[in-house]
């Protein structure tokens, strides 16, 4: 029970009971009022520097778990970087070396990521570091992966151009020459047939009848179709692009005209005795970049590896050219 407060009254020597009024009242309740909320804070203060709220709690939480999930982020994106360096060491070392392409430079797969502070939202956090550095890291890879995919994207386009390359070079007998009986003569110094004389023979003679079939040895346009009574005599150029051009001598008729394209195996004319020739045969050279090459060294298309052997015997050997 609350204690009641007097007051002596000099007038009355007596004492008077005190009777607070609404102000005072008003007063002590917000005294009483600021203490307790003083005094609540106080304990909040404590409370919440020593313990975490449920709130808290649960955000630590969250937290831990996508610390966590970074984690496993990172170890998946050393699997993607151990990946990606495969397939660029398989693209430098073997793709490129195949298609006879440069390797692509180190600086351009593993250049950074543009930006003078890229990163700069992510700042301020408590995890900022780890929220940073698995974004570069991810830009990086990013990066990797679009620089790889353009590399294939070249060799696509490098593998297209050595298929149209593989079907232009050369590389077939340019007349049916069964059990290379035909084979007459090789590149090299040979006796001229009519001057006696030693001379250097820029092609290969393959002997045959009249009319037989001359086939064109790889893909290409026709570029000459000639005729002469001296020389080559009637002969045909066939172009055959990446620096290869063919010609085909001594013919008795043509079966192609100028700018005509043409495949490998077509007949593009027939054998004859044309030209400075002592005999029905075809005279055949094979140009890279205009200089006179070995013919003996493309006929990869036709011939096993011990016929490969005999013909280069049959083609060595000295003796007199048909032209």
């Amino acid at each position: 029970m609350p204690r009641t407060k007097y007051k002596f009254n000099p007038d009355s020597l007596s004492f008077d009971k005190i009777r607070l009024g609404v102000k005072a009242l008003l007063l002590r309740f917000l005294a009483y009022f600021t203490g307790s909320v003083i005094i609540a804070l106080i304990y909040w203060v404590i409370f919440a520097a020593f313990f975490d709220s449920p709130k808290e709690k649960a955000l630590e939480r969250e937290v831990a778990q996508m610390t966590i999930q970074y984690d496993l982020i990172h170890r998946e994106m050393i699997n993607v970087e151990n990946v990606l360096e495969g397939l660029q060491k398989t693209d430098d070392n073997l793709y490129r070396t195949i298609f006879e392409a440069e390797p692509i430079p180190a600086t351009l797969r593993e250049g950074g990521v543009g930006g003078v502070n890229r990163y700069e939202a992510l700042e301020g956090y408590n995890n900022s570091n780890l929220v940073i550095e698995t974004t570069n890291r991810l830009d990086k890879i990013r990066k990797k992966v679009y620089v790889q995919s353009k590399s294939f994207d070249d060799l696509i386009k490098l593998a297209k151009k050595k298929e149209d390359m593989l079907r232009s070079v050369p590389a077939i007998l340019p007349i049916s020459n069964k059990d290379l009986t035909r084979t007459a003569s090789g590149f090299g110094l040979r006796i001229h047939p009519i001057y006696k004389i030693i001379k250097f023979h820029y092609g290969m003679d393959f002997t045959a009848p009249a009319g037989t079939d001359v086939y064109a040895t790889g893909d290409g346009v026709i570029v000459a179709r000639l005729s002469s009574k001296r020389g080559l005599g009637n002969h045909i150029i066939v172009n055959h692009s990446f620096g290869y051009t063919s010609i085909y001598a001594h013919l008795s008729n043509f079966n192609v005209r100028v700018g005509q394209k043409v495949q490998r195996g077509d007949v593009i004319g027939f054998v004859g005795n044309t030209g400075t020739s002592v005999a029905n045969h075809l005279h055949y050279e094979i140009k890279l970049n205009g200089t006179n090459i070995d013919p003996v060294n493309y006929y990869f298309e036709d011939l096993t590896a011990a016929e490969y052997e005999r013909m280069i015997e049959i083609a060595s050997k000295n003796g007199q050219s048909f032209d």
